[in-house]
């Protein structure tokens, strides 16, 4: 079956977000087009922090180095919830990330876990076989308002135990810093 790629050119939305309460949450990345067109990928917590911070040292990096303006940081702009109905077209097994020059913008790139394993050269790569891909480039602008919505929806999960920084359920939850007693 021939590869499909889902392929968003400076998409309206590009945003990370949850369904669910926190402790049982399910990440998303969700991109929109300006026909309504919308993608909605699953993924791990960790891979929306991990794409974050890499977005982040990207556009550090080009900055330091290219004739690009970037904007140091941008403020979180979008605070709607997904765009619904959040029907997942494939989890997240791998993620690329790149720096497009010629078009002055970020590259990323998220590909579905498969029967087997994913080779390096297939994130990002533009052959019609391996597995389905989304691919969004986006501005630098809207790269960093990307990051600053990320790392709110990932601080918005439970609280940590101030003893031993393992997340609070409502309930509580038996730490190890108590020797085993209930928090």
């Amino acid at each position: 079956m021939p590869r499909q790629v889902h392929l968003f050119d400076r998409p309206t939305r590009f945003v990370a977000g949850t369904v669910g309460q926190p402790g049982d949450r399910t990440f998303y990345l969700q991109a929109t087009d300006g026909t309504g067109r919308t993608v909605s990928v699953a993924l791990e917590k960790t891979q929306v922090q991990v794409l974050a911070d890499r977005m982040n040292d990207l556009l550090d990096e080009v900055s330091g180095r290219a004739n690009t303006v970037i904007p140091p940081e941008a403020d979180v702009d979008d605070l709607e919830p997904l765009t619904a109905p959040v029907d997942e077209e494939f989890r997240v097994a791998a993620m690329g990330l790149a720096w497009d020059s010629a078009a002055e913008a970020v590259v990323v790139e998220a590909v579905a876990a498969g029967e087997e394993p994913i080779e390096e050269d297939a994130i990002l790569s533009d052959s019609d076989e391996g597995p389905d891909a989304l691919r969004v480039t986006i501005t630098p602008m809207a790269a960093r308002a990307f990051i600053a919505r990320a790392r709110r929806v990932v601080a918005a999960g439970r609280p940590s135990c101030p003893l031993c920084s393992l997340p609070l359920d409502p309930v509580g939850h038996v730490c190890p810093r108590q020797n085993g007693y209930r928090r």
